[in-house]
């Protein structure tokens, strides 16, 4: 009797391979879309997988489209797809999908940066009065096509000491502000006066006064200011002021003999946080005796100081913190002698579109809350980076 051996053919078998459709590119991931196939071995597909090449990276999912992570942004790629179903039995690979390149997403962001302001210059006794501080540098400009998961390089600068009460009594410069390698110049120091002459306060990122019966004064507008310089004759002493991030210079004493310290110049007005704010201005010059101390710049600039009484004085004021303003010149030709104020600190404001997220490193900042399809990160000091997701 012979046996017939017969194979049965109603068990689970492996499904067909889907059919791929289109791989689209995002940020270091890929969206990959197929259709399911018609025979599914007899048994439900339970997932699908979709592979990468190059790196066989993997996504997996119930249905289509699928999404592939932890691509590298640049790099070509194309996919292919799997279905595996509730027998645990895998098709095989479908064709190739068309070859993308995923990139990080682009944005625009606004930045104002203002650098630290320069130290007024101080006075010893018998000496001229200081000159005011110039301001910090102020520049803004838009970046375009900033990429998200990369680090921008930030720097707060601070504003330079004011001159002492001793020696040539010089005022330090500002320190750059920096974002992105945009920079913006610190603001000259003060000058002081020498034997019957002055020292010209320092050249910062451009217009400015060298102060009273000074040099003549550089009058481009540029992005930073000069400091002021002091004045001495035999019957008066003053100081000019610095110039403001305007293009304005400080002013100058009109007269050899006036003993009215000079005003600190102008700062500039910016919106990027909503309001209309001035940053940057000059630092007044001090003045001799009691006659009226320079008063500083629109834009936090220092007042310099003054004689009230034989017995008490104005001392000058520094320049305001974050705003990049100059620090106010000594009174001069007064005992005690008299320091000159320091410097205001710079400041880095970044306006981007709310649907960013910044990180940082090294840096103290804040960010308000969203208005109007943007947020405007306020960074106060510190060196180091900023990015965004």
């Amino acid at each position: 009797m012979s046996i017939i051996a017969t194979i049965s053919s109603s068990g689970p078998v492996k499904p067909n391979a889907p059919t791929i459709g289109t791989a689209t590119g995002g940020n270091a991931s890929a969206s990959v879309t197929f259709t399911a196939p018609t025979f599914t071995g007899r048994s439900a597909i339970t997932s699908y997988t979709v592979t990468s090449s190059p790196g066989s990276l993997t996504g997996t999912g119930a249905s289509s489209p699928i999404t592939v992570s932890g691509l590298t942004n640049g790099t070509a790629y194309t996919f292919t797809v799997t279905a595996t179903n509730s027998a645990n039995l895998t098709s095989v690979a479908s064709a190739a999908s068309n070859s993308v390149t995923p990139v990080a997403p682009t944005f625009d962001v606004e930045a104002l940066v203002v650098a630290g302001g320069g130290g007024g210059g101080g006075s010893y006794p018998g000496s001229a009065a200081g000159g005011g501080g110039g301001s910090g540098g102020m520049r803004t400009t838009t970046f375009s096509g900033l990429s998200t998961a990369t680090n921008y390089g930030v720097t707060v600068g601070g504003g330079g000491s004011g001159g002492p009460s001793s020696g040539t009594s010089l005022g330090t410069n500002g320190s750059d502000s920096v974002f992105n390698s945009y920079t913006s110049t610190g603001g000259g120091r003060g000058g002081a006066k020498s034997t019957f002459g002055y020292e010209g306060g320092s050249s910062g990122g451009g217009s400015g006064d060298n102060g009273s019966q000074a040099e003549n004064p550089i009058t481009s507008p540029k992005q930073g200011s000069r400091g002021g310089g002091g004045q001495y004759e035999t019957t008066a002493a003053w100081g000019g002021g610095g110039g403001g991030a305007s293009g304005t210079v400080g002013q100058s004493s009109s007269s050899n003999y006036q003993q009215t310290g000079g005003n600190g110049g102008n700062g500039t007005q910016s919106s990027i946080t909503g309001t209309a704010i001035y940053y940057a201005g000059g630092g007044g010059g001090g003045s001799t005796g009691g006659e009226p101390y320079g008063n500083g710049g629109l834009g936090n600039g220092g007042s310099g100081g003054k004689l009230n009484t034989p017995s008490g004085r104005t001392v000058p004021t520094d320049g305001g913190t974050n705003f990049g303003g100059g620090g106010g010149g000594a009174l001069g030709q007064a005992t005690p002698s008299q320091a000159g104020a320091n410097g205001g600190s710079g400041v880095v404001i970044l306006k981007y579109p709310d649907t960013r997220t910044i990180s940082s490193a090294g840096l103290t900042l804040s960010t308000p809350a969203p208005a109007g399809g943007f947020k405007v990160t306020t960074i106060t000091s510190g060196t180091g980076t900023v990015s965004w997701s």
